[in-house]
């Protein structure tokens, strides 16, 4: 009896991928000087476990890249040769170097084998004690690409965006906001523990390179008690489970919609039972939506490795910081998150981080600080990459937008300055350079982010530094809300943007210069927004004080947004408007009601944004 090989291949390939992502952890939290034995035991074993599965699926160019290096590998860990610098930078690359192999046989296209067969010489060479002479790096090793010169994550974001080439290194500027800033000799990188100071549901994650002492791995005692507890399931199978329980939830209402016009001892055992299943449809629901949850860790651990390459090719000394890696998110944001997160790192590493004599003479201290930081607020992510480097430039920002005729007011606020470095096509750059200079890239950023369901701002002071921050919904899938009417049509609030309603008073209702109003709410005034004019349909009343003001409370802003009345509160599978149809100003998405009717999904983001952007003396006067 003959087995089909190939229905195990993906499993190999998960496998492989985690234990070089493990490898390339351990090697960056790897102490040099005082190195750890069971770092060493776990590099070595995650290297024997590739070659071991390799050489069953006859993955030759697997095997002989991990044979090598397992040598070296044992040869340091029973003490017979002190590891180095060098050695990890070998490591590092050789971990490239096997993913791109291992992405060879997964997509069956061909294998770079001079890049293979180059770095088994360097492991070999390595192994005879000649490490040395790889600290100095040839043109040829830089053109082939592999271990410890070219970062596989730069890489793929180079890619992606399309705006990264080969190009003779010169002075490098910004996007470009930030002044020019010269040159500086190389200085390594490290990555330090910082803990968590943010909301309790938050925790720090943190790696350490070059940083003796700071942690001690418990991988092999993890790992062993993943595999007793856990299994492999595609994510498709979880992704129709959660459909499935979609499905359920709009059936649940359909019901609950019947069980009203049933009177009698009848309605009220309905009641009863309707009550029931729904209390156990929505503990499934959750049971079911926590399985796609991941640590954001998953897509902060790539970090250090690309803060370690990129500084050490820009001469710079920083401190990578990393808190609340073990927030939880989506995985289908975790995966579209990378290619942003890499964008606005690098950036911030290449063009926010000025050199070290730079630093020093603005009174700062020579090493420089990158912050990812992940927290939950209410029903959203908040992922925020702060440094403390030169901050964006205003003056060149608005002389550059009105080189390119971008419509601008008179007297922008820096928030609204800031939102122009999004433009497409935008860049104040002299030149063109393998980072920066053709006016694409943070355009990309936001469509990414904004196709997402999220929001990405900007906070930036000159000579202090800048910070990003991306709003993402917790889940992609079903949400919370309360039903509201404008004239025929339904929409739904998201219930955790919500702090109350009301039917106000008319005396309560100030009218400030043309139709703008304010909703004086215990002494504190709110803009209001009708929702029937946002919407541009017909409504009952239009008169504030006949309908009802919904107090909304976004990340940013406040207002009351009037409506004509209250549906009721329920939960609501959100259904993409923007995969069937197309976007819609103001909108999230749609979902299908109890009557088969459909109802739109407000973003209360993008509508407290429409109520920001008013003008400026509306919005002092509302504070």
């Amino acid at each position: 009896m003959s087995i089909d090989m190939q229905q195990f291949h993906s499993v190999f390939f998960e496998e492989s991928q985690e234990h070089l992502d493990e490898m390339e952890h351990l090697l960056l939290e790897l102490d040099v000087v005082n190195p750890d034995n069971e770092q060493l035991n776990t590099i070595f074993r995650a290297a024997h476990s590739i070659k071991g599965g390799a050489g069953i699926f006859g993955f030759d160019g697997l095997v002989s890249v991990t044979h090598v290096m397992e040598s070296l590998l044992d040869k340091i860990r029973q003490g017979k040769m002190a590891i180095t610098a060098d050695m990890v930078d070998l490591f590092l690359g050789s971990v490239d170097v096997l993913k791109g192999i291992l992405t060879s046989y997964r997509n069956h296209t061909d294998i770079d084998w001079a890049a293979a067969n180059r770095l088994t010489e360097l492991l070999e060479s390595a192994t005879d004690g000649k490490v040395n002479s790889q600290s100095k790096k040839s043109k040829k090793d830089e053109d082939q690409g592999f271990g410890f010169f070219t970062d596989p994550v730069l890489g793929e974001a180079q890619e992606s965006y399309g705006f990264f080439e080969d190009i003779d290194q010169k002075q490098q500027e910004a996007y470009g906001f930030f002044e020019d800033l010269p040159a500086t000799p190389a200085a390594p990188i490290s990555v330090v523990e910082k803990p968590v100071v943010a909301e309790p549901q938050t925790s720090s994650s943190n790696v350490t390179a070059n940083a003796p002492g700071n942690s001690k791995t418990k991988a092999a005692d993890t790992s062993v008690s993943a595999e007793n507890s856990s299994i492999r399931v595609d994510v498709t199978k979880v992704d129709q489970l959660i459909n499935l329980v979609g499905e359920i939830v709009i059936t649940q209402s359909m019901m609950n919609l019947i069980g009203k016009s049933i009177d009698g001892s009848l309605g009220e055992k309905y009641q009863s039972i309707s009550a029931e299943l729904e209390r156990n449809t929505r503990e499934i629901q959750e049971a079911v939506m926590s399985i796609r949850m991941l640590p954001v860790s998953f897509v902060f651990n790539r970090f250090p490795r690309v803060v370690r390459d990129l500084s050490q090719k820009l001469g710079k000394s920083i401190d990578l910081i990393i808190e609340g890696g073990e927030t939880e998110l989506d995985k289908g944001l975790t995966e579209k998150l990378v290619d942003p997160l890499t964008h606005l790192v690098r950036n911030s590493i290449d063009h926010g981080i000025e050199s070290a004599d730079v630093r020093v003479a603005r009174g700062k201290e020579a090493t420089g600080k990158v912050t990812l930081r992940a927290a939950q607020q209410g029903g959203s992510i908040v992922i925020s990459i702060m440094d403390d480097g030169a901050g964006l430039n205003r003056e060149k920002i608005l002389r550059k937008a009105r080189e390119k005729n971008i419509s601008i007011g008179d007297n922008p606020s820096d928030a609204e300055v800031w939102q122009l470095i999004f433009a497409a096509g935008f860049s104040t750059a002299d030149q063109v350079t393998d980072v920066s200079g053709r006016g694409v890239g943070m355009d990309v950023v936001r469509r990414n982010v904004q196709s997402l369901g999220g929001r990405i701002d900007i906070d930036s002071v000159e000579g202090q530094g800048s910070t990003f921050t991306i709003r993402l919904p917790l889940t992609l899938a079903i949400v919370d809300g309360m039903g509201v009417s404008v004239g025929d049509q339904t929409f739904i609030i998201p219930l955790v943007n919500i702090i109350e309603s009301m039917q106000p008073a008319e005396k309560d209702i100030k009218t400030l210069v043309g139709d703008d109003q304010l909703l004086l709410v215990r002494d504190q005034y709110w803009p209001i927004l009708p929702l029937y004019k946002s919407m541009q349909i017909s409504s009952q009343f239009t008169d504030v004080h006949k309908g009802i003001a919904v107090l909304i409370e976004t990340n940013k802003h406040k207002f009351a947004l009037f409506v004509d009345a209250l549906v009721g509160q329920q939960q609501v599978v959100i259904k993409s408007l923007e995969q069937h149809y197309k976007r819609v100003q103001g909108v999230a998405g749609a979902t299908i009601m109890g009557d088969g009717s459909v109802a739109l999904i407000l973003d209360v983001e993008s509508l407290g944004l429409t109520v920001a952007q008013k003008n400026p003396e509306f919005l002092a006067k509302a504070s």
